[in-house]
């Protein structure tokens, strides 16, 4: 078997060579997952400086091992690492990788990842899940066995499912139903996030949700997992649906498990489209994204340009409302051409309203401006009728 060396983050491995990522190769790196794993080396940094003790890390999908090796020796409070894969062939490159970067406190396993976690309960702080489509078969265990007060790292890139492309793929796997539209990457997000929620509450247990992202062709999300019947209870309040309007882009949220939405728009009385359970809570916590981005600097990451502007734009967007507007959509109904995003986005700023760009859309804009308002507001620029007093 060909082989070639990779250096990331501060080791160095040796991966085989294929021809193509994908699910059928055996064994495979990928290059495209860099910022990924660099995100992750700076979030699990920084909770590791939120808890007084050194923390264990287990990465259920190791592959070559490249993600539980940069955590033994990016981050300095990690004690132990266990990398796990059922692959014999990941697990014998990983063991070798492990070796090649002298790092003895990490154990290479060869087992499937909730047995993994079954036979290892309350022993790990933070559980990397990131397999190649949907983490839905490993919530539960991971729910189930992670230690109180620890870190989840969860990836999913069946984004078609989450997305609304295909609606029974998400509803067999997270118990939901999606929609396509402008923010159906931040839908999947929520209702990943829901599905986690969901999982956890059967433990007595909630989350504390740190980090949320969707970048290329997968979503993650990072949550601190806390225990308490009662406030478990509270955290499945944030459990609802969105009711969407194709037709003038019109949307409502309702709290509960069930939906207390009407099925026509009452702008325009076009058939809703309605997708849920998601969680409808806060997807990021401003404070732990500052001091994340304020410790970056102690880390070596390659993506580290990228990774700050990830994480400024989701501290920017972090407390506006659920849900944003394409400006380009907007603009579709309206059937005018779009004016320049900043001046709308000044305009809105101008009128006290809550304003933001979103990670997820290049042409997004979080705001709680009524949307009748916004769409007179960008009539208004377009027609250059917006006065001085303005």
């Amino acid at each position: 078997m060909d082989t070639h060396y990779i250096k990331e983050g501060l080791v160095e491995i040796e991966v085989p060579d294929f021809e193509k990522v994908s699910a059928k190769a055996p064994v495979f790196y990928n290059p495209v997952m860099e910022l990924n794993r660099d995100i992750s080396v700076a979030i699990i940094n920084q909770y590791a400086k939120m808890v007084d003790h050194p923390i264990t890390v287990f990465d259920a999908f190791g592959g070559t091992g490249i993600r539980g090796a940069r955590y033994a020796k990016e981050i300095p409070d990690v004690e132990s690492v266990m990398v796990g894969d059922v692959n014999p062939l990941a697990v014998e490159i990983a063991q070798k990788n492990m070796k090649l970067n002298n790092l003895d406190n990490v154990t290479v396993e060869k087992n499937d990842a909730n047995i993994l976690l079954q036979s290892n309960k309350g022993l790990f702080d933070v559980v990397d899940i990131d397999p190649f489509g949907t983490p839905a078969m490993f919530t539960q265990s991971t729910a189930a066995n992670i230690r109180p007060g620890g870190l989840i790292c969860i990836s999913a890139t069946d984004t078609s499912a989450l997305c609304g492309t295909y609606h029974d793929p998400c509803l067999r796997k997270y118990g939901a139903r999606p929609f396509k539209s402008e923010y159906c990457h931040e839908n999947g997000i929520r209702i990943m996030l829901a599905f986690i929620a969901r999982n956890l509450a059967v433990n007595q247990k909630y989350l504390e949700v740190l980090f949320s992202h969707s970048t290329q062709h997968y979503m993650r999300v990072y949550a601190i997992v806390h225990r308490g019947g009662k406030k478990t209870n509270e955290s499945l309040d944030n459990i609802g649906f969105i009711a969407h309007c194709p037709h003038c882009l019109h949307r409502e949220i309702s709290y509960g498990f069930v939906s207390t939405l009407p099925s026509k728009c009452p702008e325009c009385g076009c058939d809703y489209e309605i997708a849920g359970p998601m969680w409808l809570g806060p997807i990021w916590n401003k404070e732990f994204i500052k001091d994340t981005m304020d410790s970056v600097d102690d880390l070596q990451l390659n993506k580290k340009d990228e990774l700050l502007k990830l994480f400024n734009q989701c501290y920017e967007e972090s407390e506006g409302p659920v849900t944003f507007y394409d400006i380009h959509k907007i603009c579709k109904t309206l059937k005018i051409s779009s004016p320049k995003i900043n001046d709308v986005i000044d305009e809105i700023a101008n009128r006290g309203y809550f304003i933001s760009r979103t990670h997820f859309k290049l042409t997004g804009m979080r705001t709680d401006m009524p949307l009748d308002e916004l769409k007179q507001l960008i009539v208004d620029i377009k027609e250059e009728k917006l006065g001085p007093e303005n």
